[in-house]
């Protein structure tokens, strides 16, 4: 039983307040609350069964609780009794319980007069104390435990009694204040003892030895053993003080050391004042922030007023006003029979405790970790939140972590019929869990959803079992022909059975077997399987794009030999380029013998091959004079120009069967057959210029003469050959044979130009003489320039008769030398008489140049 009364938890929301919320959650968004709680059990509810909690005093390490039978236990923040920590001092109802900061001793105080001082650990320092009055208040020196500390403790009765340990352990007493009524709360922290009683708050400075303010009470009209003060130090200088239906936040400061007016060096400034709509029962410090235990009266359906549930509240108090961050209602048992003073808040400052007491009931309040605000996110179906704040504090999270986090979040939205989000939560949540992933396929399978979670199927470093990514690939086979083929192309064939899916892709062809997607689908799966084959035929028959990637990333060139057709019928431009690209693969007599009966692609093929090398396909040359004829005329007589290896007989006869008048020319011009073709140039096509321009291209004067005989009865002709041929053939010729009477358009003008061409040509001829006159002059002027120019001679240099130097400093034994431009040097007197050449070079049938040129 005692278990199961401390998992009570989540004392946040009354009943009826949920019920509230429940019925108002359209109007409001619910706010996560800043504390979590805890009814504290164990061998307190044993304790609190029989007897009534008075007041409390908690320590980071433990609890010790006071109670109306005059008990003081000793108890784990769980409520379980520390052994033989109980102690039986009192007899009526213990008032106060006042711990040192090590947490080593504990006073006690209560109605019957009696204080007691215990030393938990030690009872070196046990004090037990009758007065002749009740004492409501005690607070031991939180340095009581130290050694020198004096063992100070004061009491609060009538009057407040500072008790002080002096000479021979005996204690001695001082009267700090009496006169204004019971004192009914101490807190004691530092130097200041903080006290109240029925008139106002008083403060003492035990360093200095004097009181050092007074805060009046403000609600006068409140009975102070109904409603008490409240009060505890924040810090070492900041006291909280909740009396009635006031707050007030006070500041012990130092005075200026400069002020000359006999008052205490300390002061007291309240820096936060403000009222309240409830009645304080507990005041603690969260922070900036304050915590407040609150008493609420509500009014009943007769008139009459009954406590509601206690309330705890966090306030951020300003100077004359304060902002409620929270206010959870608590469940207390018994909370209908209890006024403000039976309630209590206590706290630990380190760990943020807040320990609530009723007389039959202590709960403890907490700040929520990150666990607890990760909890509310959930409760609430705020699952991304829960995820972001879980990563960003893995380390510290005890109850849960990102992987349950997440796996609820997909459970969540799978139920909410959010397959693609759940589907996209999968890869962050799931990772690299090969185990989550099978089971998490299997539950979108069971959901008939493998579709949504397609896209996300691990298949990298992770892969799960073929028949996983099977089911996938049915799935789409059976309702999404394009996302089935379009997986077929994005899924590695590693990760599932190829033969499988072909099986199944060609049973579902029988019902449909010109379905397009799936047939690329079984092209695909057939490459994948290495059936290139097979993928081919079908890429051919649906005329797809593939089919060139294909061939050349498999060297399928062996393959479509038998299919050249097809392929030129399909893309004529790149069926081309593939089959002129691989000629060493694909002959070009297999290429030209599938291609007849389709003369004009055979034309297309041709005249490519034609245009990347005029010599490969020179066998069939005679066969593209026709083809070009047929269906390229343009093109025909340049082909003619360019290639040597048709017959031009037949070339000639195709012409003339198409009366192709300026290609039978060149033939016949190529033959050697002139006459013929200048006969064609000026009958058939009659044009003058083109008759000069192939006479020029043959230059023959017998060509020439059967042009100029030809034209005599065409005017025309004759003022063209007048304008054209005085560079080729003398005017005067043509001129004399013109009959007389004959009318010759253009006549003078033709004359003049013969005229001026003459000039010109006389013209070109004395500049040319004067340019080769010129060029004489210089390259004279410079070879004689060359010829004067002196040669060096070293005095390494020997003759190249008789190797004696050439060079010598005794000038009587000097003799004349001679140099030549071969550069070979000679004594003068080992030359034959009047040489005028090198006789090494003319020994060796060489021309050297003139003779030397220096002599010495």
């Amino acid at each position: 039983m005692a278990d199961q009364n401390t998992q009570e938890t989540q004392m946040e929301k009354s009943d009826e307040e949920e019920e509230e919320e429940e019925s108002d959650s359209d109007e409001s968004e619910e706010e996560e609350p800043k504390l979590k709680y805890e009814r504290v059990g164990n061998d307190l509810s044993d304790i609190l069964r029989k007897d009534a909690a008075s007041c409390m005093a908690v320590h980071e390490k433990f609890l010790a609780l006071g109670t109306h039978w005059g008990m003081v236990h000793v108890l784990d923040h769980q409520g379980n009794r520390i052994s033989s920590k109980e102690y039986a001092v009192h007899q009526t109802t213990v008032n106060q319980i006042s711990l040192d900061q090590n947490g080593d001793n504990m006073a006690s105080c209560s109605d019957d007069g009696k204080v007691a001082v215990h030393g938990l650990y030690s009872t070196d320092d046990n004090i037990l104390m009758t007065y002749d009055c009740p004492i409501k208040a005690v607070a031991l020196d939180p340095n009581f435990s130290r050694p020198n500390s004096g063992k100070m403790y004061v009491t609060g009765g009538d009057k407040l009694v500072l008790h002080e340990k002096g000479w021979l352990s005996r204690y001695k007493t001082s009267e700090l204040h009496k006169g204004e009524g019971p004192i009914r709360v101490i807190k004691w922290r530092g130097p200041f003892i903080a006290w109240a009683n029925d008139m106002g708050v008083k403060m003492y400075d035990t360093s200095s030895k004097k009181r050092i303010t007074y805060i009046a009470r403000d609600n006068t009209q409140l009975r102070p053993e109904l409603y008490r003060c409240n009060m505890c130090w924040k810090d070492d200088t900041t006291l909280l003080i909740g009396w009635g239906d006031s707050i007030k936040v006070c500041k012990v400061k130092e005075r200026d050391p400069h002020d000359v007016r006999d008052l205490p060096n300390r002061y007291v400034e309240i820096t936060a004042m403000f009222k309240l709509d409830f009645y304080v029962c507990g005041i603690a410090p969260l922070g900036d922030q304050l915590v407040v235990l609150a008493h609420v009266m509500e009014e009943n359906e007769d008139g009459t007023q009954t406590s509601a549930r206690p309330q705890l509240r966090i306030l951020e108090p300003h100077m004359d006003t304060h902002e409620e961050i929270s206010s959870d209602a608590l469940s207390i048992r018994g909370f209908q029979e209890y006024r403000c003073n039976d309630y209590h808040l206590e706290y630990i400052e380190e760990d943020r405790q807040f320990f609530i007491v009723a007389p039959k009931d202590i709960v403890v309040a907490k700040l929520r970790d990150q666990d607890d605000h990760i909890s509310w996110l959930m409760e609430h179906e705020m699952f991304e939140e829960a995820l972001l704040a879980a990563e960003a504090s893995e380390q510290s999270l005890k109850r849960h972590n990102v992987m349950e986090i997440g796996m609820t979040y997909i459970n969540f939205l799978r139920e909410e019929g959010q397959y693609d989000k759940a589907a996209e939560m999968c890869v962050k949540i799931l990772g690299k869990n090969k185990e989550l992933w099978e089971q998490e396929v299997f539950k979108f399978l069971k959901d008939k959803q493998l579709k949504a979670i397609s896209p996300f199927i691990p298949r990298g470093d992770v892969r799960l079992k073929p028949a996983f990514y099977e089911l996938v690939l049915n799935e789409f086979l059976l309702t999404d022909h394009e996302g089935f083929h379009q997986l077929i192309k994005d899924w590695s064939p590693d990760l599932y059975n190829i033969q499988v899916i072909i099986n199944a892709v060609q049973t579902k062809l029988e019902t449909d077997p010109q379905n397009k997607v799936l047939l690329r689908s079984l092209a695909e799966l057939h490459t994948y399987d290495k059936r290139y084959d097979k993928a081919l035929a079908i890429y051919l028959k649906l005329g797809h794009e593939d089919v060139f990637p294909l061939i050349h990333k498999h060297n399928l060139f062996s393959s479509i030999q038998d299919k050249i057709v097809m392929l030129m019928d399909f893309d004529t431009e790149r069926a081309v380029r593939l089959l002129i690209d691989n000629l060493e693969r694909i002959p070009i007599e297999k290429v030209v013998h599938q291609l007849e009966p389709r003369p004009k692609l055979l034309y297309l093929y041709l005249d490519t091959l034609f245009q990347k090398d005029p010599h490969i396909g020179q066998d069939f040359h005679a066969l593209q004079v026709k083809l070009y004829a047929e269906f390229d005329r343009a093109r025909l007589l340049p082909f003619l120009r360019s290639s040597n290896y048709y017959p031009l007989q037949k070339a000639l006869e195709e012409c003339q069967q198409r009366n192709f008048i300026p290609e039978m020319v060149f033939l016949l011009g190529r033959m050697g057959n002139t006459k013929q073709a200048l006969h064609l140039i000026t009958e058939e096509l009659q044009d003058v210029d083109k008759a000069i321009e192939f006479a020029k291209e043959h230059d023959d004067e017998e060509l020439w003469e059967d042009l100029i005989s030809s034209s005599m009865d065409k005017p025309a002709f004759i003022t063209g050959l007048l304008q054209n041929i005085g560079t080729h053939v003398d005017p005067i010729i043509l001129i004399k044979r013109i009959p007389e009477g004959l009318e010759i358009p253009g006549l003078r003008d033709s004359l003049v130009k013969i005229l001026q061409d003459f000039n010109l040509q006389i013209s070109l001829r004395e500049g040319c003489k004067k340019i080769l006159v010129s060029d004489c002059y210089t390259l004279m002027s410079r070879l004689n320039r060359q010829q004067k120019r002196g040669l060096r001679v070293e005095e390494s240099d020997r003759c190249e008769s008789c190797s004696g130097p050439v060079l010598v400093d005794d000038s009587r034994s000097a003799s004349n030398i001679s140099v030549f431009y071969c550069h070979h040097v000679f004594h003068q007197d080992c030359l034959p008489y009047n040489t005028e050449t090198c006789t090494l070079c003319n020994a060796q049938r060489r021309r050297p140049g003139s003779a030397g040129i220096f002599r010495k």
